[in-house]
């Protein structure tokens, strides 16, 4: 049981890093400045993709922190 609760930390951890890593961020800054005309064809696409990484990403968090605790509670 163990193992499990280690197998599942590790695969949330790593999926919540990538998620958080391949959301983009809320001020584009400069580089929303030099890509602007890119925005306008590809803006939708990735409002629906940065909506699906929020949504993983707190799917992904929700794991971690109950395999963690799991971890902690059960097998001291």
């Amino acid at each position: 049981m163990t193992i499990l609760f280690t197998i599942v930390l590790i695969i949330s951890s790593l999926g919540l890093i990538a998620t958080v890593l391949l959301q983009s961020g809320k001020s584009a800054g400069l580089s929303g400045s030099i890509t602007g005309a890119g925005e306008q064809f590809f803006g939708k696409a990735a409002k629906g993709m940065d909506s699906l990484f929020s949504k993983l990403s707190i799917a992904f968090a929700v794991l971690f922190l109950l395999s963690s605790l799991g971890l902690t509670i059960f097998f001291k």
